[in-house]
């Protein structure tokens, strides 16, 4: 059974910081895109950040770029997104998503995810 657990959501003031962390199980972990998405109150779920776990290779949303990293601890199946530079807009709902057999390169499509954690809540003040 597959299975992603999220962790390290949190309040902050703009400015901060915060890492979440999504460890997975129960699938072959070696070669797959993870991905993380994040909503806001009465906006869609958009993505935020993709690693292709096969050779580490990131993408990101415009939104997020220099201030986001992804990244992927194989020894323990668990991606991270290290958040910095905070700010009120990226105050969300964020979850880790799973894509087993894709490579990353088309894009962050919700669709594409067949697998979701639970999510974790990220606060930022002003």
């Amino acid at each position: 059974q597959v299975q992603l657990v999220e962790s390290g959501g949190g309040s902050v003031q703009a400015g901060g910081s915060l890492r979440l962390s999504c460890a997975a199980s129960g699938y072959t972990w070696s070669s797959n895109c993870m991905g993380w998405f994040r909503q806001a109150p009465g906006k869609e779920r958009e993505g935020v950040a993709r690693i292709y776990t096969g050779d580490g290779s990131t993408y990101y949303a415009d939104s997020v770029k220099g201030r986001f990293t992804i990244s992927q601890d194989n020894a323990k199946n668990t991606v991270y997104l290290q958040m910095n530079s905070l700010k009120p807009e990226d105050t969300a709902m964020y979850y880790c998503a799973a894509d087993p057999w894709g490579d990353c390169s088309g894009g962050q499509v919700e669709a594409d995810f067949g697998y979701w954690g639970q999510g974790t809540q990220v606060t930022v003040s002003s």
